[in-house]
């Protein structure tokens, strides 16, 4: 059989970059399986994406914390959630409302997350694919929250509206808080069933709903759902430069070839930034900076968010965070779980020396906004960046400043700007009537 195009570019290239040595069998191919599209679905799930309708108090949507004029992100280290409005940096409290405590990880981005090798979600990976189980997924909330999805992705939109954070509201605010704070999450009066009922409830809801699911009552799964293949669609990555030169259509400039290799190469970037999306799916410790409030036990008051091991209880996974996507990653700081870069350089240069750079870390460095709470207590605590320290498992790497500026330059080359656009944009007005952030 004759070598294909992109094969045969890759071994070229691969040759003629690295001096004869093969990095070829390094570059991913450049086809993606992502769901098939339906149309009235997608159309449906681009509305229920903005509409405030689906948090408790009615004031937050998925976009709040995820929208594309923040490369669907907020643009933030830990956002704002429900007692804040506005977008990215520009979000403030409500005084009279205020946050409890901002949201304990970094928003991440939503690029290609519909594509069929995403089987973990969440810096910590506390959803993710378990065939063994009914559901076909495993979740901390336990096996009736873990049916009746469509997939992985549609299962993720459940979280945010069920915490008080993020969408469901401070305590006792509402009907959908009061029933998140009883444990009351399924079933008629739960937490879902409230939610379903305000969208069916809709008339033009109803309406786009009997054109996707029949005359059936509506349930969350069918919410996630439509959200799912809305989000599947609008933010699938896959024209950038590197795209292109891995289909032979296009080139990659000489700075960016260097980076490509040294990414693939001497830097070892793929060796957990690897596949098309330049993830291993992954978890692993690089002592990246922890500020904020972190995610942890109700009984770990003060200590540092320990990641993967929340999810496992194996000590041996403590501090290990997801490795995330680079797709449009120059578009998408902060950096770090926590979002303790603002600028991609400085996070590419916390990877070279992980120790150094967490000794040496300024939390001027983070983005967030005004919020009368402590933002440093782990990092102002030296037995807990010597535990943070200790778990990194990623050796010290020279690279001159020549060839950072090169990576850099690679990393540009993931930039995808049809994605970056989305490709249906934010609707001017939603079927509840209430605002839509733009």
């Amino acid at each position: 059989m004759a070598m294909g195009w992109c094969d045969m570019m890759r071994g070229f290239y691969a040759l003629a970059l690295s001096g004869g040595i093969a990095i070829a069998q390094d570059l991913p191919s450049p086809d993606a399986v992502f769901p098939e599209p339906s149309m009235p679905q997608i159309e449906l799930g681009r509305l229920l994406f903005y509409d405030p309708i689906l948090s408790g108090g009615k004031t937050v949507s998925c976009a709040s914390c995820h929208h594309p004029a923040h490369a669907t992100g907020d643009a933030v280290s830990l956002g704002l959630g429900d007692g804040a409005a506005g977008l990215g940096p520009d979000r403030k409290a409500d005084p009279a409302n205020l946050p409890e405590q901002r949201i304990p990880r970094n928003a991440p981005a939503l690029f290609n997350v519909g594509a069929l090798e995403y089987r973990t979600f969440f810096h910590d990976g506390r959803l993710e694919v378990d065939e063994t189980r009914k559901g076909g997924i495993r979740t901390p909330l336990g096996a009736e929250m873990e049916q009746g999805f469509a997939s992985l992705l549609s299962a993720q939109t459940m979280f945010p509206v069920l915490s008080g954070d993020e969408m469901a509201g401070h305590l006792g605010e509402n009907d959908v808080s009061k029933a998140v704070r009883q444990g009351v999450l399924t079933g008629p009066g739960g937490a879902w069933d409230i939610l379903a009922q305000r969208v069916s409830g809709i008339p033009e809801y109803r309406a786009r709903f009997d054109q996707v699911i029949g005359n059936k009552p509506v349930h969350f799964t069918d919410i996630s759902d439509a959200i799912a293949a809305f989000v599947a669609f609008e933010w699938r990555a896959t024209d950038s430069d590197f795209d292109r030169f891995l289909r032979g259509e296009g080139d990659l400039s000489g700075n960016q070839k260097v980076g490509l290799d040294l990414f693939y190469g001497k830097a070892g970037c793929a060796k957990c930034h690897s596949g098309l999306f330049q993830t291993d799916h992954g978890f692993h410790a690089i002592a990246m900076p922890q500020i904020g409030p972190g995610k942890r036990a109700s009984f770990q008051r003060g200590a540092a968010d320990e990641g993967r091991m929340l999810v496992t209880g194996d000590p041996k996974d403590a501090f290990k965070f997801r490795t995330p996507s680079l797709r449009n990653v120059v578009q998408t700081s902060p950096y770090g779980h926590a979002g303790a870069y603002a600028r991609l350089e400085d996070a590419v240069r916390h990877h070279l020396n992980p120790r150094k750079h967490l000794a040496e870390y300024d939390p001027s460095q983070a983005v967030l906004p005004t919020l009368d709470t402590v933002d440093t207590t782990v990092m102002d605590d030296p037995a807990e960046v010597a535990r943070i320290s200790a778990a990194n498992e990623l050796a010290p790497s020279a690279l001159s400043h020549a060839q950072v500026d090169a990576i850099l330059a690679f990393l540009g080359a993931l930039t995808d700007q049809d994605s970056l656009d989305g490709r249906l944009g934010v609707p001017a007005t939603v079927p509840s009537g209430l605002p839509v952030d733009q």
